[in-house]
């Protein structure tokens, strides 16, 4: 849920958040509101992966009561800065080329990013998206230690009570849960290439 909630969140706000899009150098249109656009979005990006993920937990907590909502909110909010400012970067470094001849004859924003931008950005996209995934799903232990549910608040019920067998048991299943995500997402990265 967190790698999908922040990936959708990233992919939404990613074209304001290029620098080549704000002074409309990859578009051949220049906006007043360019720029404006950048900086609160890039500001947003700054703010997200700023607070850590344990932060966010212990903030949502709050609003929401404890379980695994909270955990995946949490981890979707610090990873949504991270992958916007990844994707931006990707945008920016794009040959820009396809992208100006669509927009001279005459296509929109949407198709421009369609048709020019998403070709070129897809598969480091989802690189990126895949190494996020990764990561995630070593950080919900820690996540899970504040009542954002998962596997961390297993792993928590079972210290609290000394249940050695029943941590092991976790940790063992943990370790298999981040080899087959790392198998995966390598097969996926060879796929993409």
């Amino acid at each position: 849920m967190a790698t999908g909630f922040s990936t959708i969140a990233a992919l939404l706000t990613v074209v304001p958040a290029a620098r080549n899009v704000a002074d409309g150098s990859l578009t051949l249109v220049k906006k007043w509101h360019g720029w404006f656009s950048f900086g609160v979005v890039r500001g947003g990006y700054i703010f997200s992966r700023a607070v850590p993920e344990l932060v966010w937990a212990m903030i949502i907590i709050f609003i929401f009561k404890p379980g695994i909502l909270p955990g995946a909110i949490a981890l979707a909010l610090h990873n949504f800065g991270i992958l916007g400012k990844l994707f931006a970067e990707v945008i920016e470094d794009i040959d820009s080329r396809p992208v100006r001849n669509l927009s001279s004859s005459g296509a929109g924003r949407f198709q421009l990013f369609l048709y020019g931008v998403l070709p070129a950005a897809l598969p480091r996209f989802l690189t990126y998206i895949l190494y996020r995934w990764e990561v995630i799903m070593r950080t919900t232990i820690v996540v899970g230690f504040v009542g954002a549910g998962g596997l961390g608040q297993q792993f928590k019920l079972s210290m609290s009570f000394f249940h050695y067998t029943d941590i092991t048991l976790l940790l063992f299943f943990y370790i298999i849960l981040v080899f087959a995500a790392d198998y995966t997402s390598e097969k996926a990265r060879i796929f993409i290439k």
